[in-house]
């Protein structure tokens, strides 16, 4: 976390720390970027392709569907095809109503996951609620597998939330409908986890979700578990919506609670278009916790909006083909260049704020404006460094940001 960060941040809220195949989700670890497929996982070639992708984009950990017989026999098959191609991110398996059966007939399925995804709201109704749900947790235990208790409104224990509501119908100061509804998901969560605790299942075991499609309730959700517990908080808004509207939901939701140092662990539930590419929901969890100062993945580029002073389209072509550099080059550099994802660029387009941005990134361009002289000078670590002019100035400008990215980060560091 950056200096500016720390001072503005509340400090991060402690929670038990909780490993997943590895990844510390919890604790004094990082926020850790999340995300799911969705593929049928039965589809043994589909998934690992998915999941595959999603973890080159930075998805930490990534969650699939385990919904039948023959998806939790394809697990294992996942597991060593992702292995085998040199990929370990660890696998979530997401159960809902049959996961005691699946897991109890498929225990190389219960191997190969990382953790058990369990939603209190379908484990099992009535008389079956509380046996279907420990066989879920007695097999986490076996295995050695945390468990996520996943509240979802939704889905949520109809029965709790009717004893509650008939609670607050006779009460001397009842509270409004919505109110009942954000106790029902914070206990519903909290009861989930005491009673895998009592089965045997450690606190560092156990992480809770409460989502809900809604800012506000997501909000006012989080925050009372925060107060009244010390488990590890997963945090997403459910059915987020697509496009712009998925993603400012998602980001107005979490960014309030992160700001309030609540949150282990991230994912943005963004619908795709038809087709889509699913990675999405990894680079905007990974923005969002960037552009806040929690973590960097990708070197920054600040660039221009764009004006009546910028006609030209040369400054919003060369932001695009640094993005999209960043973008294809980052696998490559991460393994080559330790810390090149705290690098900040800028690329502007007139005199009125270029030279002053590009002086604060640690490479920056102030290209012309309309009218302006046809020069775009080049600023490096805060001094004018070189002045490019004609038609290779995009060109030129990448090369100096690959020398760049050499000297300061390579093995014969000569920047400091």
């Amino acid at each position: 976390m950056s200096a500016a960060a720390n001072e503005l941040i509340a400090p991060r809220r402690k929670s038990v720390a909780v490993s997943v195949g590895g990844i510390v989700v919890g604790g004094d670890a990082p926020v850790v970027v999340q995300s799911m497929t969705n593929t049928d996982t039965a589809d043994i070639a589909a998934t690992v392709t998915q999941v595959a992708a999603l973890a080159r984009a930075g998805s930490e950990l990534v969650r699939i569907t385990v919904d039948r017989d023959a998806a939790a026999k394809a697990v294992p098959h996942i597991r060593d095809k992702l292995e085998a191609m040199g990929c370990n991110v660890p696998l979530v398996g997401d159960f809902h109503y049959i996961g005691h059966t699946l897991l109890a007939d498929n225990p190389a399925c219960a191997e190969a996951l990382a953790k058990y995804r369990i939603n209190p709201g379908n484990v099992g109704f009535k008389d079956k609620k509380d046996r279907q749900f420990s066989s879920i947790i007695e097999m986490a235990i076996r295995c050695a597998k945390p468990v996520r208790i996943g509240v979802n409104w939704g889905s949520l224990d109809q029965e709790l939330l009717t004893r509650l509501m008939d609670e607050n119908a006779t009460s001397p100061d009842p509270k409004d409908a919505r109110a009942v509804m954000h106790e029902a998901m914070v206990l519903s969560g909290l009861h989930s986890a005491e009673r895998a605790e009592e089965l045997g299942l450690g606190a560092d075991e156990i992480i809770i979700s409460a989502k809900v499609s809604a800012i506000q309730d997501l909000i006012a959700v989080y925050s009372a578990l925060a107060r009244r517990c010390d488990y590890a908080l997963h945090l997403g808004l459910t059915e987020a919506g697509m496009g712009s509207k998925g993603i400012v939901a998602s980001s107005a939701a979490m960014g309030i609670l992160l700001q309030q140092g609540i949150g282990d662990t991230i994912r943005f539930s963004l619908t795709p278009e038809p087709g889509g590419d699913r990675t999405v929901e990894v680079q905007t969890a990974q923005e969002l916790l960037q552009t806040m100062g929690l973590r960097s993945f990708v070197p920054i580029v600040a660039a221009c909006p764009g004006c009546g002073r910028t006609t030209s389209t040369v400054f919003q072509e060369l932001a695009r083909d640094i993005q999209n550099m960043i973008r294809e080059r980052m696998p490559d550099w991460k393994s080559r260049y330790p810390g090149v994802e705290t690098l900040n660029l800028a690329v502007m387009g007139c005199i009125v704020n270029g030279p002053g941005e590009s002086r604060h990134a640690d490479v920056g361009i102030s290209l012309p404006g309309t009218g302006e002289t046809p020069a775009a000078p080049v600023f490096i670590d805060g001094k004018k460094s070189i002045t490019l002019r004609g038609p290779a100035i995009a060109a030129e400008f990448k090369a100096i940001v690959e020398d760049y990215i050499e000297k300061r980060f390579g093995a014969g560091s000569s920047i400091q």
